[in-house]
């Protein structure tokens, strides 16, 4: 007797796994900056007011209230703002000629290993063009360096970007002071 399996997907099935690929797809591009971030502006407000303001509609009846003694604003910040972006920074070392040379000698000595004859200089040839590449590479990848670049936009709409050699522990949002090019917490 031969039972036969349904091989058919369940449609919610379906649906879930489209729904977690959809989601992946959106939190990298978040992740990768692909997704441009939607932030506000001090003068976003204004606008939005001015156009609630032109509108024509009859002013409401004031009621008789008691005078409201008004509290001072808080003053303005001129350091203060927003971790907007913490970006890694690679920057590739320069070769000086040192890490081919002795990638040269150590892939010469490797090459005259192989063979015989003419086939021996020919290995000798290739490990020493093979060595020096190399080892220009390794010298490259040795001296790079990693710095990191810290975007702050400030409560007036401007914006500065702050190197530190540092990793970071502020995250996009934190709220921050920036005082002689150091950032410290605003919170």
């Amino acid at each position: 007797m031969e039972t036969r399996a349904n091989s058919s997907i369940h449609p919610l099935m379906l649906a879930t796994g489209a729904a977690v690929i959809l989601f992946s797809v959106a939190g990298i591009a978040a992740i990768m900056g692909w997704i441009p971030t939607s932030l506000g502006h001090p003068g976003d407000t204004a606008a939005l007011e001015k156009l609630s303001t032109n509108t024509a509609s009859p002013p409401a009846p004031k009621a008789h209230t008691a005078p409201v003694h008004s509290v001072p604003a808080k003053a303005k910040c001129a350091e203060c703002g927003v971790i907007e972006s913490v970006r890694q920074v690679e920057q590739r070392g320069e070769g000086s000629g040192l890490g081919a040379v002795g990638g040269a000698v150590v892939g010469g000595l490797l090459g005259n290993q192989v063979g015989g004859g003419h086939g021996k200089e020919l290995m000798t040839a290739v490990g020493a063009v093979g060595g020096a590449v190399a080892g220009n590479q390794v010298e490259k990848q040795m001296k790079s360096t990693t710095s990191y670049e810290i975007t702050v936009r400030f409560d007036d709409g401007s914006s500065r970007v702050i190197s530190t050699a540092n990793a970071p522990a502020w995250r996009p949002g934190d709220k921050v002071k920036v005082i002689n090019d150091t950032i410290q917490s605003n919170a």
